[in-house]
């Protein structure tokens, strides 16, 4: 089943400060009407080259986009009622995706929210481990960090949607608590995790070795007790670690989505916002008003791995799932270009292939074998 990420940038404000985030430029100031909105929904539906899927995610993003709850309720009510009044195919199969910092999570208009459009909504609450490793960056502007002014919302969200998951973002400072902040997780009942390192240029020497150690601790725990088919850890899964195929040579970032800010202007990815960039300028593919650029368009769809990546990542055996961000690539570059790949994360690139191996050669070991290639 095909799918397109429509991302709506609700509002640039967020209550806290994470030292790791890519949206340098926010602006508290800045959000998106609710008219913005609505001719959004309504240019959505009437632009052909977006309805090539048979799924639509409608994804609310920030800043942090509960500060901004009326304002998807109202938008996501017009969008129901277009596709109800219209006979929309997606009226069948629609998504509301929503990442959070948990801090509004029991506010009621977002429990009523949530009761109203639960059997379509995905939410995710961004919470980095325990309490020593979330507060090295998740913090308040005045420095306190974040985990005690989240947790028991963690708890209600774990209750409410069971089998969603987080993303646990790991930077520079933070390595050395990652195996306790893992297994801090999963006590309190959250059973997907998405281990994602920062793709700016922040790593130093020595920080892979520390990366893999830490995963092989929680490699050894997730097996001693028996919790390997019940989690689901993006740092191993069996596709990472194997020279790349010809399905992969597409980088899908990008490529199914669209976002758009508050002044109505279109981006192939939140990445490309101005206020996602330190040094360039935004990066348009058009705008709700007067539509999409399809030659923008067409040069963002052709991010082929083959095309933008250095000799060294194209013969890499262990090149899948090796993660880069074409914004980050932009960002980066002198020029200007987002055809040149960043190659900074390598070596935890490495460190986690050497990591996911251990893991599936040691339930290989015990007679549970796992093993798609």
């Amino acid at each position: 089943m095909t799918e397109r990420t429509l991302t709506f940038i609700v509002t640039e404000s967020c209550q806290l400060r994470c030292k790791y985030c890519y949206l340098v430029g926010k602006n508290d100031k800045r959000r998106m009407s609710l008219d913005i909105a609505k001719q959004a929904v309504k240019f959505i539906f009437k632009e052909p080259f977006l309805h090539q899927t048979d799924k639509v995610i409608f994804d609310f993003i920030g800043g942090e986009p509960l500060l901004e709850i009326d304002l998807i309720s109202e938008t996501m009510d017009y969008a129901v009622n277009y596709m109800l009044k219209h006979n929309h195919k997606w009226m069948k199969n629609y998504e509301i995706r929503i990442t959070t910092n948990g801090l509004l999570y029991n506010n009621p208009k977002v429990q009523t929210f949530i009761q109203r459009y639960k059997e379509h909504l995905s939410i995710s609450i961004s919470i980095d481990g325990n309490k020593s490793k979330n507060d090295v960056n998740r913090i308040f502007p005045n420095g306190k960090g974040s985990y005690d002014n989240i947790i028991e919302n963690v708890h209600l969200w774990i209750k409410q949607f069971p089998n969603e998951g987080t993303k646990m973002t790991i930077s520079h400072k933070d390595i050395p608590y990652l195996y306790e902040s893992l297994k801090h997780l999963v006590d309190i009942g959250i059973t997907k995790i998405d281990v994602n390192p920062i793709v700016e240029n922040v790593w130093e020497n020595g920080d892979g070795q520390k990366f893999e150690e830490q995963l092989l601790l929680f490699a050894d725990y997730i097996i001693d007790n028996n919790l390997w088919q019940s989690l689901q850890i993006s740092a191993f899964e069996d596709f990472i670690g194997h020279p790349i195929e010809q399905k992969q040579k597409l980088n899908p970032c990008g490529t199914m989505s669209l976002s758009i800010d508050g002044d109505g202007n279109l981006y192939s990815c939140i990445r490309f916002v101005e206020y996602s960039l330190r040094d360039k300028l935004s990066r348009t593919i058009g705008n709700i008003f007067e539509g999409l650029d399809k030659n923008k368009i067409r040069a963002d769809s052709s991010l082929f791995n083959d095309v933008v990546s250095p000799t060294q990542c194209l013969e890499c055996e262990i090149a899948s799932g090796c993660k880069w961000c074409p914004a980050e690539s932009y960002d980066s570059s002198t020029t200007g270009s987002i055809q040149n790949r960043t190659t900074f994360h390598c070596e935890l690139h490495r460190a986690k292939v050497r990591a996911k191996n251990y893991y599936y050669n040691k339930l290989k070991s015990i007679g549970y074998y796992h093993d798609r290639y």
